[in-house]
């Protein structure tokens, strides 16, 4: 049976001291992670606080194991490409 997953990442930035600064953050963030993945993405939360950033991800997966090990690839990839610190992440399976 064919599952979606869904993630949720927040992130701490404390060098944006902008809202064009976040944006710009988030827009390549946003479009590397779409490229690695092929996944659905976009900014999902705190669009006024310059330093929180709130990314929605959603996957569609084979099988609830594929959907675990996606996002744990995905939360690596975005530690490994920003400088901003995860301070939340939420994960559901449907």
């Amino acid at each position: 049976m064919i599952k979606v997953a869904v993630l949720t990442i927040k992130l701490h930035a404390p060098w944006v001291h902008s809202l064009k600064e976040k944006r710009m953050a988030v827009k390549s963030l946003l479009a590397k992670v779409k490229n690695k993945f092929s996944v659905s993405v976009a900014e999902v939360g705190d669009p006024d606080i310059h330093q929180s950033i709130r990314i929605g991800v959603a996957a569609i997966v084979p099988h609830r194991a594929q959907a675990d090990r996606v996002m744990d690839e995905i939360v690596n990839f975005v530690e490994r490409n920003t400088e901003a610190e995860i301070v939340e992440e939420e994960r559901e399976i449907r």
